[in-house]
């Protein structure tokens, strides 16, 4: 395409104001609908609204009647088969994270799958047990279920330690799923809007160091009680220090090997993943190797080595969830829900952008919360998506949820055939395993340098989030990042950066005068803007910005003047106050004397009333009797409200005062910019009145400044103004403004 000669536009229209415009310009009228007819809408039936709702419901049916065999089946096979080696050995790792025996891992890693594949709208996520989740999870546990004798979640003395454990992770993931449920149903996916990445990055990263920590008496051998609530870690950390001469050196020695070992390969994996077919499976060939090393050695009996043990061959049947439970762990539940949604959902979404295909907020919500409730009957633990191993589905060729389902086939294996194999596996290599991947979230902290450079209200968010879910635990940590990171919302707008602006020179366009050398300011004119709603919590923060803007504070002003003319009708009225053809003279030695009567301090808020003078005083020229008025040499004021989105009814009983008191003291007022659903509400809540009117709208900062320039001509020595009733302009690319019929020469006329 060929560049144009002149990179410039011309544009030729009336001056608008809100008014002129509307008669101009006829709107096209809109049925808005009342709450009424969306809630009829919503319970109306149809056959297309039935079949929508049925695809809705089971994803499956869009994109399997669309499968491509051919194309796509190998890779799901593929795909499914590395996944599921990596989902049977984090689902047993991750159980040590929720306090449950290994096994159950395995539960996890099984049936969440089967729901997921029906309702689920991700094709790559790999569902499944999340370490975050499961140590929240597990939190809840050993604070119901302590090493120790204590009070227990389950009333039933004969039901081993372990048992009521499994019943306390069941219970709790089945309110997690029944929160999840609820809210897909209730259509609020738009939750996790709240969560910020920001916010999800620092507690994540907190939830690493808490992870790290639960595993080390795992990699050292040691017997350390579990501990929940606020510094649990501190407690965790000082039993494992002064245990430490206690260690284990075989498991200490394995696991230094095994996270060696992964580690190196994984970066092998990264550095050469354009080369390799699939990533090499590190995890399953460590696990194989220290499987066969232990049975073969028996480091069980040989170095008193903690084993994962019996693993129960087949499934239980399905149990019902503890009442008990979902009264002690409610707000711990609902906490999981939101993190383990949240999760999910940003990982979908990005393989969602890639792909390009679409995912549902409320319906993932959904799906979780049914995979969550079924899991969780059959003694499994919340699920969420690991980013590891939906990385290693995708990476590997997965293109739909099948892959998932052989992956849940393997894990289905491993427990009613295999299982037995993994029981001389050592606890520390599933440790050690958990502790390698937590290099990804380990690696956020790097994030810190770059926010605090960049965004440091983001930067604090973080910081809070990761301190408070470290030291406070990760339930409270969130509620307390939840809270800074809304905190921070509301201080960017109840404090929002206003500013000054000025005419660039030459152009229609306006900017911060402390911004740009090239300006042009009209004397007596200032333009303010606010880059925020304005609302009840920031209404006074607008006010004392205006005033500081105009330079006085024009309710001073006002009281002022009111005062000053109540003394001069005094003196007038004694006749030590006289009026003749050059202005007020003084009658009398007394003149100045005369005393101050404050009177009702709200009729010096009230309009000036000049009815009882023939003349009336210009309160910048000298006044008699020693009478001082503040001058001001302001005679508009123009307000971008380009940025205010919304104004509440608290705010406008401010912002009517503000501007009626602008007004009493001969301050045009204009307001630019603003939104047609703001003057909407204006006009519903009363705001117009004698004093303030509608005409004082405009469409630009444009046309109220040629407006001003025309009603002043005076306030700037180059300009010669249009006629009144011609408010026809040409603005050119140049800069220039002229009228036409007028032919005002363009040079007289830039900015």
């Amino acid at each position: 395409m060929r560049e144009p000669a002149v990179d410039q536009y011309v544009v030729v229209r009336p001056l608008y104001s809100e008014d002129s415009f509307k008669e101009d310009n006829a709107k096209v009228h809109r049925y808005h609908k009342s709450m009424l007819d969306h809630v009829k809408l919503y319970f109306s039936c149809s056959k297309q609204k039935a079949k929508n709702a049925a695809l809705t419901l089971f994803p499956i049916a869009s994109w399997l009647r669309a499968y491509q065999v051919k194309e796509w089946l190998f890779g799901d096979i593929v795909s499914g088969v590395s996944t599921g080696l990596v989902a049977v050995l984090q689902g047993l790792a991750f159980a040590l994270l929720a306090s449950v025996p290994p096994g159950y891992g395995l539960y996890s890693a099984f049936f969440p799958v089967l729901i997921y594949f029906f309702l689920g709208t991700s094709r790559h996520i790999s569902v499944g047990p999340f370490p975050v989740l499961s140590l929240m999870v597990g939190s809840v546990v050993t604070k119901l279920v302590p090493d120790a004798t204590g009070p227990s979640a389950n009333s039933t003395e004969e039901m081993s330690i372990e048992e009521k454990r499994v019943i306390v992770a069941a219970s709790v993931s089945f309110l997690v799923g029944i929160f999840q449920l609820g809210l897909g149903l209730l259509q609020v996916g738009f939750i996790v809007i709240y969560l910020s990445e920001t916010l999800i990055s620092g507690f994540t990263t907190a939830a690493a160091i808490h992870i790290l920590v639960s595993q080390m008496k795992f990699i050292f051998g040691l017997q350390v009680p579990g501990f929940s609530g606020p510094f649990a870690i501190i407690s965790t950390l000082e039993s494992i220090f002064t245990q430490i001469t206690d260690s284990n050196v075989a498991d200490i020695v394995t696991s230094i090997i095994v996270i060696v070992a992964v580690f190196i390969v994984k970066e092998i994996n990264d550095r050469y993943k354009a080369q390799l077919p699939v990533p090499i499976p590190i995890e399953v060939i460590v696990t194989i190797i220290a499987c066969g090393v232990s049975y073969a050695f028996d480091f069980k009996t040989l170095y008193e080595v903690d084993v994962v043990g019996e693993i129960t061959k087949g499934y239980q049947m399905p149990v019902a969830p503890s009442l008990e439970v979902f009264q002690s762990s409610a707000m711990d539940a609902f906490s999981m829900a939101i993190v383990g949604f949240a999760v999910a959902f940003s990982v979908a979404k990005v393989y969602s952008v890639k792909h390009d295909y679409v995912i549902d907020g409320n319906q993932e919500l959904i799906a979780f919360g049914v995979s969550n409730i079924f899991c969780s009957s059959f003694k499994g633990f919340a699920v969420s998506t690991a980013l590891s191993r939906s990385a290693v589905q995708e990476s590997t060729g997965g293109k739909t949820q099948i892959a998932g389902l052989i992956s849940a086939l393997l894990a289905m294996i491993t427990t009613v055939a295999i299982g037995f194999l993994l029981e001389p596996l050592q606890k520390s290599v599933l440790g050690a395993l958990v502790v390698v991947n937590l290099k990804g979230m380990l690696m956020q902290m790097r994030e810190i340098p770059y926010l605090w450079r960049k965004d440091r209200p983001d930067c604090v968010v973080w910081l809070v989030t990761f301190i408070a879910s470290v030291f406070l635990g990760l339930d409270l940590g969130l509620a307390v990042g939840l809270g800074i990171e809304l905190v921070t919302v509301v201080f960017r707008t109840q404090f929002p950066r206003c500013s000054v602006l000025a005419n660039i020179k030459g152009t229609d366009v306006y900017r911060d005068r402390k911004d740009y050398v090239s300006i042009y300011e009209p004397e007596g004119v200032k333009i303010f803007r606010c880059p925020s709603p304005i609302f009840f919590a920031n209404i006074e923060f607008f006010r004392e910005k205006l005033i500081a803007a105009v330079g006085f504070n024009p309710l001073r002003v006002l009281r002022k003047r009111n005062k000053a003319l109540r003394k001069i009708k005094k003196l007038l009225k004694k006749g030590e106050l006289q009026i003749t053809s050059k202005g007020f003279f003084c009658v009398g030695p007394g003149a100045g004397d005369v005393s101050e009567d404050e009177g009702n301090i709200e009729e010096l808020d009230q309009p000036i009333n000049f009815e009882d003078l023939p003349v009336q005083i210009n309160w910048n020229a000298e006044l008699p009797a020693t009478i001082q008025v503040p001058k001001i040499d302001l005679h508009s004021i123009i307000l971008d409200f380009g940025a205010v989105s919304f104004v509440d009814i608290s705010a406008l009983k401010g912002l009517k005062a503000s501007l009626k008191e602008l007004i009493r003291i001969d301050v045009e007022v204009y307001i630019v910019g603003c939104d047609c659903n703001v003057l909407e509400k204006l006009e519903q809540c009363s705001f117009f009145d004698d004093e303030i009117k509608s005409s004082i709208f405009y469409l630009t900062h444009h046309d109220a400044m040629l407006h001003i320039l025309q009603k002043h001509p005076d306030c700037h020595e180059e300009l010669k103004p249009a006629k009144v009733d011609d408010h026809t302009v040409q603005h050119a690319g140049g800069g220039s403004l002229r009228n036409r019929e007028n032919a005002v020469p363009i040079s007289g006329t830039k900015f």
